[in-house]
């Protein structure tokens, strides 16, 4: 495995867990998968619909994002909203992340 490659695998990894807070953050106002995903990515969160739509379905099943489908247009979509059960994964995961980001920065720094 090339340097680039691998690198590319770790960052994945790293970015996984920073796009389920960032859905569950955004989606406190209800929005509907592309929009969210365009929202994602002007943020600098580097996703694609097929990690972000499973991604809302699983969070959805797993009670932290309820939906309703918007048929007022002639499109159907399907909004998400983060639950009260979400909103509380969401402020621990928060919390979680500051702290790792300022453990992170008392690592020693590359010379």
């Amino acid at each position: 495995m090339s340097e680039t490659e691998a690198l590319d695998t770790h960052l994945q990894e790293l970015r996984r867990g920073t796009v389920v807070l960032a859905c569950l953050r955004l989606l406190r106002e209800p929005g509907y998968g592309y929009g969210l995903l365009e929202d994602l990515q002007a943020r600098g969160f580097d996703t694609d619909a097929n990690t972000l739509y499973p991604l809302l379905r699983r969070l959805e099943k797993q009670g932290h994002l309820t939906s309703e489908w918007n048929t007022d247009e002639a499109r159907p979509r399907k909004f998400y909203r983060t639950s009260p059960a979400g909103l509380r994964l969401a402020e621990a995961l928060t919390d979680d992340f500051r702290a790792l980001a300022e453990a992170i920065a008392t690592l020693p720094k590359e010379d």
